[in-house]
């Protein structure tokens, strides 16, 4: 399949990248700066572009099957307007190519699904530490379910560097069963293309921990 990835210099985005390829999806990366970005192959294109800048979404969402965002802030101290922009710029260019599959990475921390997190992360962490950042997910999550997409979005705790183990759980909603849940990039990743062929959670919130 032919995917346009956006933000694929991050953590999550090059797990996305590595394994799409694994899989022998045609990948187009985009990046706002291409030194950050280090993996090589022949069935990935690399585009530079702004994701506040309409015109360079649209030209590389044209084309594509599916497009995934692994967007993430990249300060927890503000909203980030930018970040909000970027995704209405992707769905409005999704919507104007006719690419109907979008799959969006959220987190656990909206409020949507925060009483699933424990008393620190319910009362502390998300609507305190994190609530920037949660607030630009919700406002993002608003433009995706309001959009004519086929859409998925995933909402994961926190993220961590670990290997890749395939055992993990998913569901609308999970109870966690750690103090701090969490899942590593790699098998978050796993999930996320998994989307691509499985209409399980279409136009759905998909939550996923250990």
């Amino acid at each position: 399949m032919n995917v346009l990835v956006f933000g694929a210099s991050g953590g999550t985005g090059r797990e996305l990248v590595k394994q799409g390829l694994e899989q022998g999806h045609s990948l187009t990366a985009f990046v706002r700066n291409p030194a950050s970005f280090e993996i090589k192959h022949a069935n990935i294109k690399m585009v530079k572009g702004d994701i506040t800048d309409y015109a360079s979404v649209e030209r590389a969402v044209e084309g594509h099957a599916a497009v995934m965002s692994a967007l993430g802030a990249s300060t927890v101290l503000r909203r980030e307007p930018a970040f909000t922009a970027g995704a209405r710029n992707i769905v409005k260019a999704m919507e104007q190519a006719g690419v109907r599959r979008f799959i969006y990475l959220s987190a656990l921390t909206v409020r949507a699904v925060r009483d699933q997190l424990n008393f620190l992360g319910r009362y502390v962490i998300a609507p305190i530490v994190l609530r920037n950042v949660a607030a630009d997910h919700e406002a993002n999550e608003r433009i995706i379910e309001q959009s004519r997409l086929d859409w998925t979005i995933v909402r994961p705790p926190r993220l961590t560097n670990g290997e890749r183990t395939g055992v993990y759980r998913s569901g609308e909603r999970i109870d966690s069963k750690a103090i701090i849940p969490e899942i590593s990039r790699a098998d978050l990743a796993e999930f996320m293309l998994k989307q691509l062929v499985d209409d399980t959670f279409l136009r759905r919130a998909a939550c996923v921990m250990y």
